[in-house]
């Protein structure tokens, strides 16, 4: 069984090490993310697995999710009778997280992929989301670490009204 998951997780998702900690990797994704508003991308939510964890008297290393949405992709699918158990992939989720080597990795879907699983029409808008997506994880050193933006999930997106999270 542990194969069979290597083998298909090595398929299904990416891993990138980041040049950053995780709070500054989580900020400067979802930076990227805002600067595909105009694509109609919004932040959604950023969940943190690990305070959890903690909460219940476990202990993790540190993990964040950020979660992001865009209605010209997710409104195809959710239109689609035949594509509306998509929904479970929405929002879009980018995974930070610190490994025991001490490096900082970001997971991400391999959506592209995961598109050409679904048919023409889905393959089309995945194409479009993994193309958005390699724009999230672009690191530019130069450019200074923006705030981290605490956002709760299901939220309307950087602290506004709710519009349900997607």
């Amino acid at each position: 069984a542990t194969y069979l998951m290597t083998s298909a997780g090595n398929l299904m998702f990416k891993e990138i090490e980041s040049p950053f900690g995780v709070e500054e990797t989580a900020a400067r994704i979802q930076a990227n993310i805002q600067s595909l508003e105009h694509k109609g991308w919004k932040l959604s939510g950023l969940r943190n697995p690990a305070k959890a964890v903690a909460f219940s008297g476990g202990n993790v290393l540190p993990v964040l999710i950020v979660e992001a949405c865009s209605t010209n992709y997710s409104g195809p699918i959710l239109k689609d009778g035949r594509t509306q158990i998509l929904s479970l992939l929405m929002p879009c989720s980018i995974s930070v997280y610190k490994k025991d080597n001490g490096k900082v990795y970001v997971g991400l879907l391999n959506s592209g992929l995961m598109g050409k699983l679904f048919g023409s029409k889905v393959a089309g808008i995945m194409k479009e989301v993994e193309a958005d997506q390699k724009v999230f994880v672009t690191f530019d050193p130069k450019k200074p670490a923006p705030p981290l933006i605490e956002i709760k999930p299901g939220g309307g997106g950087a602290g506004g009204k709710d519009q349900g999270g997607c």
